[in-house]
C-alpha cells in the first residue's frame, strides 16, 4: 500500500475529487493548509497599505491506495491540477507498512477498501 499526499490549489480540489471519483476513489482526507515554496507568497494591497503574504492557501488531499493505482491516480493529479504556473503543488507517495480499521479490526487491503 501507498499514501499520496497531494498539495495543491484549493480551486482545483472540486474536479480533483470528480476525477477520482469517476475511477472509484472516494475515500480522502482533505485539510486546509498554507505554504510557500518557489513563488514565496506574494505582496497584497488594502485600503493603500501594502503588505506580504508569505503563506498561499493551499489543499492538501491524503489517500491510502493499493500500489497498482499509484501511478493512474498520480496522473490524474498532474493533468487536472496544473495551471503550468508557480505554485501549482507538490505530489509526495510514501510506504504504508499496515493500516487498520477501528470500528471492525481490519487490517491491510481490506481497511482501505
Amino acid at each position: 500500500m501507498k499514501k499520496i499526499e497531494a498539495i495543491i490549489r484549493p480551486e482545483q480540489f472540486p474536479l480533483l475529487r470528480t476525477n477520482l471519483e469517476e475511477i472509484g476513489i472516494n475515500g480522502l482526507t482533505v485539510s486546509e493548509a498554507a505554504g510557500c515554496g518557489q513563488q514565496r507568497g506574494r505582496q497584497g494591497v488594502f485600503r493603500g497599505t501594502s503588505y506580504e503574504l508569505k503563506l498561499l492557501p493551499k489543499v492538501k488531499v491524503e489517500m491510502v491506495v493499493e500500489e497498482e493505482f499509484v501511478d493512474e491516480i498520480v496522473k490524474i493529479i498532474q493533468t487536472t491540477c496544473s495551471t503550468n504556473t508557480v505554485g501549482d503543488g507538490k505530489i509526495f507517495i510514501l510506504p504504508v507498512e499496515n493500516a487498520i480499521r477501528i470500528r471492525t479490526g481490519q487490517s491491510g487491503k481490506e481497511a482501505i477498501l
